[in-house]
């Protein structure tokens, strides 16, 4: 299935989420809808929140970066219940975009390396280090766990600049090329 974007604006991407457990209804078919929705969307991670969900998952699918980083030629995983525990590295810019804010792609900064602790599709528990591209796609995922979005980590003169924009997206004015819905 695939399941409609929620788009900037709907107050439930701004929900912290809440945890889960191996018993959660349906789980194994929700982690394959959510890489085919995000597969159908062009996005390369995809978090629950972001199909209406507010619970701790999140999945990546890095391959299309593979060409710049070998070592993301078979990152693809499901994280269950994360906890980054440790940001480090230098803070470095990247040009981000986001399924729920269609349209916009700004530079946000992030430390270049994180710690992780989550649980896979079969509930087994992971603690494992990642830099560089994993590094910042971990992060934007997870702050969407967090009900933070990249557009809260600009520079209040971009987030003055891009205010218009956004205020028309939370209106329903925008434009995207997957299915959504807008969450009041």
């Amino acid at each position: 299935m695939i399941y409609p974007i929620v788009i900037y604006g709907s107050p439930m991407l701004r929900n912290v989420s809440e945890p889960i457990t191996a018993d959660y209804p349906g789980l194994p078919q929700l982690i394959k809808d959510m890489f085919d929705t995000m597969h159908a969307s062009d996005g390369v991670g995809l978090a629950a929140p972001q199909i209406g969900k507010s619970i701790r998952l999140f999945v990546i699918d890095a391959r299309p970066w593979a060409d710049e980083d070998p070592r993301l030629a078979d990152f693809t995983k499901a994280f269950i219940n994360p906890e980054i525990y440790e940001r480090f590295g230098d803070e470095e810019l990247f040009n981000e975009g986001c399924l729920s804010v269609p349209g916009i792609h700004e530079d946000v900064s992030r430390p270049t390396k994180v710690k992780i602790r989550y649980l896979d599709e079969n509930f087994v528990e992971h603690d494992e280090e990642y830099d560089g591209y994993a590094a910042r796609v971990i992060q934007h995922e997870y702050d969407h766990l967090e009900g933070k979005m990249f557009v809260d980590r600009l520079s209040p003169l971009r987030r003055t600049l891009l205010k218009s924009k956004l205020a028309a997206m939370s209106k329903g004015r925008y434009k995207a090329d997957y299915k959504t819905k807008l969450v009041k």
